[in-house]
């Protein structure tokens, strides 16, 4: 089989984490990283072995010219990387642990992705060859700007023939629920695969869940179903949709499975209780692992496992990026994962 070409779309920042559990206001230095949801899931797919191009918008500045260097470090293609703007975002990070809550504070705004617009990217040429176009609602929420240029690129995407993707990520701190509706139904007109969290779907379309509680890990996986099926009703391009479901238990252990509707067959993945060593990235990598299953041929069931098995690996990694193997994923699979020392 012919190796697939991957497209993602997306803003990438500069993470400045507190070291170890430190909050802020103990942190003497920060530790540096780069993340953003879409580049997140290109480095997923390159680890698997899949032609994975990032397209996004930097600066012509020397931290700018580290992010590439790192995302190339990583095997993603950046060729089609747009340079212009200002800055690159940042995002801030203090790690929780048990009751105490992980906190994110941004610094993103005017970042050269958010002033990023209509015709600055050529995407029938990025789109040549490619099998797959993966966005997420993060960009669209930065700027007017952005979610036109998103809800172009999508719109080529499903002219050329390639499969759309699109991960929902509803983010408060960028825009409001009225918002996000608005501008994701716009995007959701050319999507063939819907992904989203417990909640996504009820704030950004007012689509519920019966009664859940994920902030009590109580959630009734049953009822997401319907969701799936008022999703495809409201979007009849979308052909499936997965839902990760998250039993928080504590900041650092959770539950972790995901549900798949393809409009005919509900498939639910085995549960995984995980310690959490770092939680940002882990809806990213189940994106990945879906996609990669998807295009790899896998069934929908094999699909969804690879992908819950994957960023159950990513919730154990510090960092946005998931580095992990094809054979590590598949060996969680089959042997469960004991943790035991590897010799």
């Amino acid at each position: 089989m012919a190796i697939p070409k991957v497209v993602t779309f997306g803003e990438i920042m500069l993470r400045l984490s507190t070291p170890g559990y430190q909050r802020f206001n103990q942190a003497r230095q920060f530790d540096i990283s780069y993340g953003g949801g879409e580049a997140n899931v290109a480095v997923s797919l390159a680890q698997f072995g899949v032609d994975a191009h990032y397209v996004t918008r930097l600066p012509k500045n020397e931290i700018a010219e580290a992010c590439i260097g790192e995302l190339r470090k990583q095997g993603v293609k950046t060729d089609s990387i747009v340079r212009g703007g200002e800055r690159i975002g940042i995002y801030f990070l203090e790690t929780g642990a048990s009751q105490r809550p992980s906190k994110v504070i941004y610094d993103r705004a005017h970042s050269a992705i958010a002033e990023i617009s209509p015709g600055m990217v050529d995407w029938k040429r990025v789109f040549e060859g490619a099998t797959w176009f993966h966005v997420t609602g993060i960009t669209p929420a930065l700027s007017h700007s952005a979610s036109e240029a998103t809800v172009e690129a999508a719109t080529i995407a499903k002219q050329m023939g390639l499969t759309v993707s699109c991960d929902l990520n509803y983010r408060k701190k960028l825009w409001t629920r009225e918002q996000a509706e608005k501008v994701m139904s716009r995007v959701m007109e050319n999507v063939d695969l819907a992904i989203a969290n417990e909640e996504d779907a009820e704030m950004v379309f007012g689509i519920k869940a019966g009664e859940t509680d994920v902030h009590a890990g109580k959630l009734d996986v049953a009822k997401y179903q319907s969701v799936g099926e008022q999703i495809m009703k409201r979007f009849p391009s979308v052909k499936k949709v997965a839902i990760t479901l998250r039993e928080s238990l504590s900041a650092s252990d959770n539950n972790w499975s995901a549900v798949l509707w393809d409009g005919s067959r509900f498939y639910q993945s085995r549960k995984y209780a995980i310690r959490i060593v770092d939680r940002v990235g882990g809806g990213d990598s189940f994106g990945a692992g879906l996609i990669y299953g998807l295009v790899s041929g896998k069934s929908p069931q094999d699909s969804l496992e690879f992908a819950v098995a994957a960023s159950c690996l990513k919730h154990t990694i510090p960092g946005d990026f998931n580095s992990v193997s094809l054979s590590e994923v598949e060996s969680l699979i089959k042997e469960g994962g004991s943790g035991r020392v590897q010799r």
